[in-house]
């Protein structure tokens, strides 16, 4: 009998589809189709690289088997198998495969990545990957209009897509990946990237089938000059739905603290606007901290004016704004410590951080201290509030 080994899979329910573990992979062990992103256990050396650029969690996946996966078996799954029942001492010893060595390394890893995430109980449940590299949907652009002021030292777009009769059931939270055209300096047709939907599930305008994204121009970057300089009646490539995890509790009572940046307000847009089309404006629970350099580089800076603050509180945060000092969110909920500490100990919060990866570190630093105001270890309370679908993270 061969001897149990340890295989690194991918969650294909929670996998975005953004493939920057294959990008990042130096082995070459990971690749996908239009389908699935798999990994190669012939080639896979367990360096552990692909595990923080991950934004989902959907990477940290293992399993002890007595034969290896095959490539064919990853690329037909919809989910992953359960752990299978293993025989014998040598499976003993190869359900310890993840030894104390691993597990040092993928904690280490999983500074950045959020840790490996849960869907809220109560959220709907997502349509998965329904188009795909290989049947891609067609989406009509019905409007492209710039978010920040024309001076701003950012280009942020509100790109609206209309489905023309073709389903797209995505929620708020979720991805869709756009196709640029053409290929890259070695032949190879560019893939798609991955853009959180702003707009909730009904659409931006209810009943119209189209949903919105919120997308920064980024010098030299292929898919977000092509997708910030549509003309309204172009046709895009779209792929998706994807992500199950970073979604919305059904609860009108849930509170919802949500911390973000730049182009990580386009989930929290999507949130706000699912619950005040739900209960309206009696009341919301939802409280945003929201990071940007100046008002004119803040996407939403002019509508968010507009949302009622008992639906929404707001902490607009500014670190460029002339004549004050620098300010980031982690500065702001510390000033709103008690008001974040209240949150963090009711059993219905949930949190959502979406933004940039460099702010993750100030973040975490002032939930610490926050947690520590009322004698809770922030680590335990974010592993406790992870596994009851109530902690949520997706930086880049």
């Amino acid at each position: 009998m061969n001897k149990p080994l340890k295989q690194h899979l991918i969650d294909p329910e929670i996998c975005i589809r953004c493939y920057t573990c294959e990008m990042t992979c130096p082995v070459q062990a990971i690749e996908h189709d239009d389908n699935n992103v798999v990994v190669n256990a012939d080639l896979c050396n367990f360096c552990m690289d692909c595990i923080p650029v991950c934004p989902t969690g959907s990477i940290d996946e293992w399993r002890v088997v007595e034969e290896a996966y095959s490539l064919e078996d990853q690329y037909s799954w919809d989910e992953l198998p359960e752990q299978a029942e293993l025989c014998g001492d040598e499976a003993d010893t190869g359900l310890e495969a993840l030894d104390d060595a691993m597990a040092t390394l993928l904690a280490e890893a999983h500074k950045g990545a959020g840790g490996k995430p849960k869907a809220p109980a109560s959220a709907s449940k997502p349509t998965i990957n329904l188009y795909n590299l290989g049947k891609p949907v067609q989406a009509v652009v019905q409007g492209n209009y710039r978010l920040t002021a024309e001076d701003a030292d950012s280009d942020v777009r509100h790109i609206i897509l209309d489905f023309q009769g073709h389903p797209m059931p995505v929620l708020e939270g979720q991805s869709v990946g756009i196709i640029p055209p053409g290929a890259d300096a070695d032949g190879v047709a560019h893939l798609p990237r991955l853009y959180s939907v702003s707009s909730p599930r009904d659409g931006e305008r209810p009943g119209y089938n189209n949903v919105s994204l919120t997308v920064k121009r980024e010098t030299g970057g292929v898919c977000s000059n092509y997708i910030c300089d549509l003309k309204t009646g172009d046709s895009v490539n779209v792929t998706g739905p994807f992500g199950a995890t970073f979604l919305l509790p059904d609860d009108p009572d849930a509170r919802i603290l949500m911390i973000c940046t730049g182009t990580g307000s386009a989930p929290m847009r999507a949130f706000t606007m699912r619950r005040q089309r739900k209960v309206g404006t009696v009341h919301g629970g939802m409280t945003m901290f929201f990071g940007a350099r100046t008002p004119d580089s803040l996407p939403y800076f002019g509508p968010l004016q507009k949302v009622p603050t008992n639906l929404l509180e707001q902490h607009l945060v500014f670190s460029r704004q002339q004549g004050q000092e620098k300010e980031y969110v982690q500065h702001r909920m510390l000033k709103e410590k008690e008001a974040v500490a209240d949150m963090l100990q009711d059993a219905n919060s949930y949190v959502y951080i979406c933004g940039l990866r460099e702010m993750e570190a100030g973040v975490e630093a002032a939930l610490t201290e926050i947690a520590g105001s009322f004698d809770e270890n922030w680590q335990n309370l974010r592993d406790r509030m992870r596994e009851d679908g109530r902690y949520h993270v997706e930086t880049y």
